[in-house]
């Protein structure tokens, strides 16, 4: 039976759609009575009622066929940060992003939702209950983040009342929840070949992890405030748990939780760093001849032994916003979603 739709909710299309936070978010939007479909380069799930286009983002013809009716896009679509592929960066966050962009204007759409990052404000050094104010990262921590810069500004720049094209961006940080393929994977695997043992630093340092279902529930209020005589236009808006802890801490629980020792031992921060940083010039220079991947890059050490935590305020006073699910149980509910990367499974 086919589900019914409110007569005031229209179509949406969420671009992204088949990756971790896409998936979570789909599911959200057909519980809340949305007609829903989905454009990404593969179909990984199937779900009743849900429209699948399989197709590239800098394709534009296949963009507007799955944009007939369309009036809300929810753009999600990006690689994965830990890549290195500088041209797939390049090419879906920015190329990719501005095919969108076109699509949407020529088929009528009238509100596009974009999923960018908290790291666009990040260079690597402490930032504790940073808000919307910082300004862009001039050196950012990687390619990843120096895309999603350059993705979030043109995302908020065509927003045009004239025209009645309204666009915000949502900031979320350290995404974590059940089927994620990136957090609690890596960090098992790293667990398993027993490279989890030392703790960057003192340990103090305080950080945001985001439930999965409070990014989307920050989608989704975004969209439906997301009006021509709202304040959210053209606007970013951090979206976290408002829960800070510590990096170590919540490594420690998911690691604990499946069953896996915690970091005990205490590396000093810079000394960490500037290894990393010798590693990584190695590795450059090699490249031409030997090809490595140390296991602790720059941007990873600085994500693990900085303060980076941001504030909610202006989402709280401008949407409405408050997480729904708490940081104890998004992580209870993340270690029971994986009994196969249990110690000994």
């Amino acid at each position: 039976m086919a589900t019914r739709v409110r007569p005031s909710v229209k179509k949406c299309l969420v671009i992204g759609g088949s990756g971790f936070l896409g998936r979570h978010l789909v599911e959200k939007l057909l519980d809340r009575g949305y007609a829903v479909s989905v454009f990404d380069i593969r179909q990984n799930y199937e779900l009743p009622n849900v429209i699948f286009y399989q197709g590239d983002l800098c394709d534009k013809q296949a963009l507007l066929s799955a944009l007939k009716d369309v009036s809300l896009v929810f753009h999600c679509a990006s690689p994965a940060p830990a890549s290195d592929n500088r041209e797939l960066f390049e090419r879906v966050n920015i190329q990719g992003t501005g095919t969108v962009i076109q699509a949407c204007k020529e088929s009528g759409v009238k509100k596009m939702v974009l999923t960018s990052s908290a790291s666009v404000v990040f260079e690597g050094t402490d930032i504790k209950n940073g808000t919307e104010g910082l300004p862009y990262a001039k050196k950012p921590i990687d390619y990843y983040t120096q895309t999603k810069i350059k993705q979030e500004k043109m995302v908020l720049e065509a927003y045009d009342s004239e025209s009645g094209f309204l666009t915000v961006a949502i900031r979320p940080h350290g995404i974590f929840g059940p089927r994620d393929p990136q957090l609690v994977p890596i960090l098992v695997d790293t667990a398993r070949r027993g490279k989890m043992k030392f703790i960057i630093g003192d340990g103090t340092n305080l950080v945001d992890f985001t439930f999965v279902e409070n990014v989307v529930h920050g989608h989704i209020l975004a969209a439906e405030r997301l009006k021509a005589d709202s304040p959210i236009c053209g606007k970013a808006y951090h979206i976290t748990n408002d829960e800070p802890i510590r990096f170590w801490d919540f490594m420690s629980e998911i690691l604990v939780g499946l069953g896996y020792p915690a970091p005990r031992y205490h590396l000093p921060y810079l000394f960490v760093y500037g290894l990393a940083l010798l590693l990584w010039l190695l590795a450059l220079l090699c490249s031409p001849l030997i090809s490595f991947k140390p296991t602790f890059t720059p941007m990873r050490v600085a994500l693990a032994g900085t303060h980076h935590y941001y504030s909610c305020e202006r989402a709280k006073e401008d949407m409405g916003y408050s997480p729904v699910v708490t940081l104890k149980e998004g992580i209870k509910r993340t270690v029971e979603s994986y009994p196969h990367l249990r110690q000994g499974a």
